[in-house]
């Protein structure tokens, strides 16, 4: 099994209900990503309780049977669209792929 951790750092917003907002947008498009994509197995998105902290505002975990199909959601259509989306929002973006 292939675990894929994203943690998102948003930019600034002009207020906290402005960035909620984006964050509630944000994890909508990625938890929809279970219904175009079969390899995608497993989906969690959490926001971070404190909206305005230092420190990464979503963190994603999924899972995939391989790195395979990971490398088939990472190029498919629907995640390349949330892709344009992130572009738009995020400032800083950590990850990592392990097996286990």
């Amino acid at each position: 099994m292939i675990n894929h951790i994203v943690l998102f750092k948003l930019k600034n917003y002009s207020t906290t209900e402005e960035k909620k907002e984006v964050l509630n947008q944000f994890k909508s498009k990625l938890l929809a990503l279970k219904n175009y994509i079969p390899e995608l197995k497993h989906i969690e998105v959490g926001q971070n309780y404190q909206v305005n902290a230092a420190s990464y505002d979503l963190s994603l975990i999924t899972h995939f049977d391989s790195f395979a199909d990971l490398e088939i959601y990472r190029v498919h259509p629907e995640h390349l669209k949330v892709g344009d989306f992130v572009k738009e929002i995020v400032v800083e973006r950590a990850a990592v792929d392990s097996e286990f």
